[in-house]
């Protein structure tokens, strides 16, 4: 199982319902409207990272209102 924080930039005012389109999407465990450089960060799985790739690219990033977001994957050292 592959994991990774997904740090999302948003339209201003959309970060709420972003974070809420986004956490019914399968393999997100969770979506987090935070305050700073991003508006909401989205922990998410999957099996695979090109698996995890693809639910951002095909899913995440589909969701109105987002402008950037940058996938950093959960390393085990």
């Amino acid at each position: 199982m592959v994991q990774a924080y997904i740090l999302i930039q948003t339209e201003v005012g959309k970060s709420s319902a972003v974070a809420e389109v986004i956490s019914k999407i399968d393999g997100v465990i969770q979506a987090e409207d935070v305050t700073g450089p991003y508006d909401v960060i989205v922990r998410a799985q999957a099996e695979t990272v090109d698996e995890l790739g693809r639910m951002v690219v095909a899913k995440v990033q589909q969701a109105e209102g987002i402008t950037r977001t940058l996938t950093c994957p959960v390393v085990h050292i």
